[in-house]
């Protein structure tokens, strides 16, 4: 079985603790419970990244580089290259994917 390596985006981690400080404020057991859920379930891509759908918003445009895992409520996105998976961004997925990408796109610096 071919095995990769799973590796974080910053905005990815960015995503993620402003997750678990949000839960945190509510609960820090609940937030140690999320932060662990999501990171084993991203931490699992290394076998089979496949399994994930490809991201419909994006499969919608046309672009089929970009998977997602759900852990429910969050989007775990990810794209494959080569050996390595990238784990993008952790998203509400109560909230619209297409606002997010667009706001992070006029936000970005180059």
């Amino acid at each position: 079985m071919k095995r990769y390596r799973v590796l974080w985006s910053h905005v990815a981690e960015r995503d993620l603790a402003a997750i678990i400080a949000f839960i945190a404020g509510e609960s820090m057991p609940q937030a140690f419970k999320v932060f662990n859920k999501i990171r084993a379930r991203a931490g699992g891509l290394y076998s089979l990244p496949e399994r994930g759908r490809i991201v419909p918003e994006l499969r919608d445009q046309g672009i089929f580089i970009y998977r997602e895992l759900i852990t429910p409520p969050w989007r775990i996105i990810y794209r494959i290259s080569e050996t390595t998976v990238y784990v993008l961004s952790v998203l509400d997925s109560r909230q619209n994917i297409e606002d997010i990408l667009l706001r992070r796109l006029v936000n970005l610096e180059l």
